[in-house]
């Protein structure tokens, strides 16, 4: 039993970390790439701005990604505990048939 218990233990440790490591990577991509293309781009061009733009053209991606992969996983957690703590949603649900089937049984 008490070592089923330190196995739950370990996975959970280890998909934080993998989570942790995924909004690092879904951040640093996008910066990297705008800033090197924005190196490029500079000394192809001449100039010598191109870089910081895109470097905040990145940073927002950036953070744009990590937010739609914490909303993903929020919300795939929530609905999770929703099913398995009966959520209010699904007696929403339950109401909203009945009204539908009254308003059929008006008409």
């Amino acid at each position: 039993m008490r070592g089923e218990r330190h196995v739950k233990f370990n996975r959970k440790v280890y998909q934080s970390l993998t989570m942790i490591g995924q909004f690092g990577i879904n951040m640093l991509v996008p910066v990297f790439l705008c800033s090197f293309l924005g190196i490029f781009l500079d000394e192809k061009l001449g100039t010598n701005f191109l870089v910081i733009v895109l470097f905040f053209v990145g940073a927002i991606a950036g953070g744009y990604n990590v937010y739609r992969f914490a909303r993903g996983i929020f919300a795939s957690d929530s609905e999770q505990s929703a099913y398995l703590h009966g959520s209010r949603k699904s007696r929403g649900n339950a109401d909203e048939r009945k009204n539908h089937q009254d308003k059929q049984d008006s008409v």
